[in-house]
């Protein structure tokens, strides 16, 4: 069943706080290109927050792949594994630009929900989905943490 809010377990993950209790999970940021093919980008918790389970922020490297995509065509799927569930968010995304003074100037979008699925497997648990270990989680997490305060704008 496909609802327009993200449940409770994801807002968890993209409330933009605690991220180093996230600093392992990843997910996937689909996009599509000009020439109408899937591009697939990984993206983590210090890059998505969710202001609320029906608003999203995302802050995105300038001139990436996946930025123009979603400057183009306005739209995206978020792909993430947590909690035992695959979860499904479409995003309608409307571009906000780049705060003023940013430490880290990123493209940052306002992404509506459009539509939320979530989908188990009946005959098989979901243990895991992307993980990822930070070669400098010290570095890393203050850049996050400073990133989603700038997307918070």
């Amino acid at each position: 069943m496909e609802t327009i809010e993200i449940s409770d377990d994801l807002f968890e993950l993209l409330d933009g706080e605690r991220l180093d209790r996230k600093q392992h999970e990843a997910m996937m940021l689909m996009t599509v290109t000009d020439d109408g093919w899937p591009h697939n980008a990984m993206i983590s918790v210090g890059e998505i927050v969710a202001l609320d389970k029906k608003t999203l922020r995302l802050a995105l490297w300038p001139g990436t792949n996946t930025t123009q995509n979603c400057i183009r065509s306005g739209k995206a799927l978020l792909v993430a594994v947590y909690k035992g569930k695959v979860n499904y968010v479409r995003l309608s995304l409307s571009r906000i630009g780049m705060a003023e003074e940013a430490k880290h100037p990123l493209e940052r979008f306002s992404a509506v929900v459009a539509s939320f699925k979530e989908d188990v497997a009946k005959y098989a648990d979901i243990t895991s989905g992307i993980q990822i270990q930070l070669k400098n989680p010290d570095e890393v997490l203050t850049r996050w943490k400073e990133t989603v305060k700038e997307t918070l704008g």
